[in-house]
């Protein structure tokens, strides 16, 4: 899996969805963000006619600092709210759960298959059930839908396509907290898209733990590509889709003629690297190699000119000397990477990477600083390079949006009247020190509004 973020925000930030008694603090990737969602409108329906507050805390394992914010967040939770019922679930609560179940601070623990049990959070089970609620995640063979209709103060809506990975990277740990590769089939995304577009959204994102792989396990020989154009051509309420991080080693025809003829599928991709140095690939277990992303890249701006990549990196994986890393440091130059998402290694226990000869932590944090430094730098000249042209821009809050290649963009003008989840063509006029462009609004391109805007 890739170390992918809710939009920008990092690992420990949380997002707090308050609902009369019901709070889910969610911790980690758009996965999450997805399944809190089904969280909040089972513990909500659940939690009918029962007065006490409850804080459902949707964890994330991916690294071990990602569990040890899970817990600092846990004790600033119990802080704020001492009469709460704290239940625990998410990656780190099915990887740990007696960890979790003996701080003091939990009333319940729930694996990430029980957290979208509807059951599981009727007051009755919530009193009587036991502490801990954790299964086998990898006898689990199936995603069960469920339908959502919105997302709590997004104007983006996040659609699951696929669960679990089938992966051995070397430093994840997240096949054995989310269990094997599972795609769903195409009439469900159809459906919840369906319905995410009533209610007023307008541009989606595509997730899945390794989206790449959607189809291994369906027959008929299914693609990612393949079932975004019906996807597409089913749902056309959708205006702009985009996807979250692909394995490079996965790119078929299919999904490169997908992001070359379809102009609702955003120039901006986000892959799935880790690293630049094919020594440190083989060790990661990654499936590319140095050359493969470097011609991946050159063949989707032949295919797709504007378009605009991110990607994750890892900074220091044990072994790395400082030549590897100037080789990852010249690749995200030579592809032109624009949104760089950097993480310092940090040994996850129970992966092979943990037990490899690490690099110390010191220099782990200052190769990190050097790729940062290389992210903002491309970015800037990203940014500065759309001064003068016309960006379209969905509008996330007030006065403030992305552009079609997720440059963040500040609207002037009017345009803090203009409603979230509209989508408006702008003039950029200038790039902003906090690295956003400045662009005034030329005309509105669609007039529906946001999930909530109405009734506010």
């Amino acid at each position: 899996m890739s170390l992918e973020q809710t939009e920008n925000r990092k690992t420990d930030e949380a997002t707090v969805n308050a609902v009369d008694a019901v709070r889910v603090v969610t911790l980690g990737c758009r996965l999450n963000s997805f399944e809190s969602e089904i969280i909040r409108d089972h513990a909500h329906a659940g939690s009918k006619g029962h007065h006490s507050e409850t804080v459902v805390v949707n964890t994330c394992a991916v690294t071990a600092e990602a569990e040890r914010q899970a817990r600092q967040t846990i004790r600033r939770l119990r802080r704020e709210s001492p009469g709460a019922r704290i239940v625990v679930t998410g990656c780190a609560a099915q990887l740990s759960p007696g960890d979790y179940a003996a701080m003091p601070e939990v009333n319940r623990v729930l694996g990430n298959a029980e957290k979208l049990d509807p059951a599981r959070f009727l007051i009755p089970d919530m009193e009587e059930g036991a502490p801990v609620a954790v299964s086998d995640i990898s006898a689990v063979r199936e995603t069960v839908p469920h339908l959502i209709s919105g997302f709590e103060g997004r104007s983006r809506a996040f659609l699951q396509v696929q669960q679990g990975c089938d992966r051995d990277c070397t430093f994840c740990i997240i096949p054995a907290a989310r269990g094997s590769s599972r795609s769903i089939p195409l009439g469900r995304i159809v459906a919840q898209a369906r319905l995410l577009a009533a209610n007023g959204y307008r541009e989606f994102v595509l997730t899945g733990v390794d989206l790449a792989s959607y189809g291994d396990d369906l027959p008929g020989g299914v693609t990612l590509g393949s079932t975004v154009r019906r996807l597409l051509a089913q749902v056309p309420e959708i205006s702009r889709l985009r996807m979250s991080s692909l394995d490079p080693a996965r790119f078929d025809e299919d999904l490169f003629s997908l992001i070359e003829s379809e102009p609702r599928v955003m120039p901006h991709l986000h892959l799935s690297l880790q690293a630049g140095d094919d020594m440190i690939l083989r060790r990661m277990k990654r499936r590319h190699s140095r050359d493969q992303t470097l011609d991946l890249c050159r063949t989707l701006r032949q295919r797709r000119p504007g378009v605009v990549f991110g990607a994750d990196l890892i900074a220091g994986f044990p072994t790395e000397t400082a030549a590897m890393f100037e080789n990852t440091l010249s690749l995200a130059e030579e592809c032109g990477l624009t949104y760089l998402h950097v993480f310092p290694f940090s040994p996850r226990p129970e992966t092979p990477a943990a037990r490899m000869p690490q690099v110390a932590g010191p220099e782990r944090k200052a190769r990190a600083a050097r790729l940062r430094g290389a992210g903002k730098a491309a970015l800037k000249h990203h940014l500065g390079s759309l001064v003068g042209s016309d960006v379209s821009v969905l509008v996330e809050r007030p006065g403030w949006g992305h552009s079609e290649t997720f440059a963040p963009v500040r609207l002037t003008g009017d345009a803090r009247s203009l409603p979230m989840g509209s989508i408006v063509r702008a003039k950029v006029r200038g790039v902003a020190e906090e690295a956003e462009l400045m662009a005034e609004v030329l005309a509105e391109c669609t007039t529906e509004t946001f999930l909530g805007e109405a009734a506010a």
